[in-house]
Order: C-alpha cells, then structure tokens, then sequence
C-alpha cells in the first residue's frame, strides 16, 4: 500500500482522471463523494486547511481516498473533518473499492495514528448506515489506539419507488392517498402547469428564480441564503451538476407565475430531492408544493429510478408521501 498526503488545492486537478473511476468501483457512489461535487464544495468554502489521503496498491493504482481537511475549532482544536461537511451535503463517506475496503481502512487508521501530532480528533460526518466508514472504520481505528464514539445524526426518509404510479399510491394510508389525487384533479381544473430546467431555457434566469422562492419559503432559509458563501455554493454547484446531466430543477406555476419549486438531482436512478421553495400566500389552496412533488415522484417512477431519496431530515411531509427512514452518523475519534 502506497500513501500520498495532499495538501494543497491542486489535489482536486491531480486526481481528477482517477477520482470518480474510484467512486465507480467503490460502495459509496454518490453524487456527494463525486469529483465535481467535492472540488466545487471547497471552491465555495476552504474552511481549514486539506489533509486528502490516496491509497494506491503496488502498481501505483487509487484504491483508497480519504478526501479530508483539518480545522481549527474554538472548542476541540484541530478537527479533521470530511470535504463537504456538514451543512450542504447529505452523505458522506471514505472513497474505497469495493475489493479493497479492509486493507484500505488499516492503513488510513496505521497511518493517521502516526500523524496524531497534527490534529485533536476525527470528526466524520454524514456516514450511511450501509458505508464502510459506519460498519467498519470505529472498530479498525479501535484497533489502531483510538477512542471512538458514534452516534446517530439525523435521518433520511427514502422511498422505495414501484413499477407504476398507481403500486405507489396504494401503498400509501388511504387518507394520504385521497388527498394527493384531490389536490392534482383541483390544480388540473385551474391554470397549473410545471415544468423541468432544461437546454431551452436560461439556467442562470432559473437559478434566480428558485432562490427567490426558497427564501420566501421559510425564514430559516432566508437566513441561509444571507451567508454569501451559500448563495456562492448554489450558484456554483447547480450550472456543474446540470452540465452532467445531474440536476433536475423543476418549477410548478400558476396563472403563469411560479408558485413552488424543487431542486433534486439524479444519480445512479436515484432522485435526491435536495432543496425547495414555495410562494407564501394567495396560492396555498391549491397545494402547489404537494403537487410539484407528487409530479415529480410520478416522472420517476415513469422514467425508471428505484428510489426517491427526500436526504436528511423528518418532515411530516416526507412521511405522509411514503418515506421511511435510512440513518446517517458521525463518527468521532480521539
């Protein structure tokens, strides 16, 4: 096993011919672990300084990388966290293939005690319950002299999406199911179309528009938006994931005028529904929400994802549409 120590942004254009053919061969092929997702999320941020540690076997080949940064906390020191962590991505993991997941975490583990002189703690955040870095990195790093604790973090209601649109509203309680084909016959009765961002119009002029309802939506993302490096982040990550076919950014109008929106994406036949806006106001008879997603989980299923992934968080909405939870964890060694 070969270690390379990357500490500068330069990593991002030396690795970039091999880090999502890793991703593709590991256990965690996610949007959030992707080249251009990382890269751009550091872009935004660069809130410490990058501690990125590759793997490679004897023939030189990247079998491993712990994409990292250190950063100094006023509470515990230096903290290495993981790219991305922890406010604007939802799952987070160690980068390993698949053939490789044991021998690679060793000696991540080997090598990070022989280097505990450069920070306090581990703190890694936004692990699936079915990532290496949850099964099997506490008891390795154990192993290696740590003190490690893991504990839940949030949830991620998913929903497991069938063949057809009518398996699915069977499948949910029988109020719900009333309500949802109520709400679209009453906006299907009235001026109500929805459409997807796609080459025909300007992504730029759409942007704009979705982070304008998001703000109006709720005060607390109103707030978000004040912090200039997330409107930056948003304004850098939604032109990177529509130019690979990722981003489905999607809008649902009334009388012509955009009423509620949704910013997802789509990986590996996955929806992961990311973000959302809604106009407060004269328009909240009709539900427009409610029917934006209703829409939207019906075009998947007609367009063959397996999973409607709603990412962290336990809305009451996601529920009632046929979520059920999956976990996400932090780990913390010292």
């Amino acid at each position: 096993m070969q270690i390379t120590v990357y500490e500068q942004k330069t990593v991002f254009e030396a690795l970039r011919p091999e880090w999502n053919n890793l991703l593709r061969r590991s256990t965690s092929d996610r949007l959030f672990s992707t080249w251009e997702w990382q890269s751009t999320w550091w872009d935004a941020y660069q809130p410490g300084s990058l501690w990125v540690i590759a793997c490679r076997d004897d023939d030189g080949r990247l079998i491993g990388l712990a994409p990292w940064f250190i950063e100094q906390n006023p509470i515990h020191g230096r903290v290495v966290r993981s790219i991305g962590c922890v406010e604007v991505t939802d799952y987070l993991d160690i980068i390993i293939d698949r053939d490789y997941v044991e021998p690679v975490l060793e000696s991540l583990a080997g090598y990070a005690g022989n280097c505990r002189g450069m920070f306090d703690v581990i703190d890694l955040c936004n692990l699936p319950e079915d990532s290496p870095g949850y099964l099997y990195f506490p008891d390795i790093l154990r192993r290696n002299g740590f003190t490690v604790t893991v504990t839940q973090q949030e949830v991620c209601p998913v929903i497991a999406l069938p063949e057809d649109w009518e398996t699915y509203l069977d499948s949910l309680e029988k109020k719900q199911r009333h309500e949802i084909r109520r709400k679209l016959r009453r906006a299907e009765a009235g001026e109500v179309g929805w459409y997807m961002v796609g080459a025909s119009h300007q992504l730029d002029e759409e942007i704009e528009r979705f982070l304008t309802l998001m703000a109006a939506s709720h005060q607390e993302k109103a707030d978000f938006l004040q912090d200039p490096q997330n409107q930056d982040f948003f304004r850098r990550i939604v032109p990177v994931t529509f130019q690979n076919g990722w981003l489905q950014l999607s809008f649902l109008t009334i009388n012509g005028q955009a009423a509620a929106t949704y910013l997802n994406f789509i990986y590996n036949r996955h929806v992961l529904v990311y973000n959302s806006g809604l106009l407060p106001g004269e328009y909240g008879h009709l539900s427009p929400g409610i029917v934006l997603l209703a829409h939207l989980i019906r075009h998947a299923i007609e367009n063959k994802c397996t999973v409607f992934d709603f990412l962290r968080g336990n809305e009451v909405y996601k529920y009632r549409m046929g979520g059920q939870d999956t976990r996400v964890f932090m780990l913390r060694a010292a």
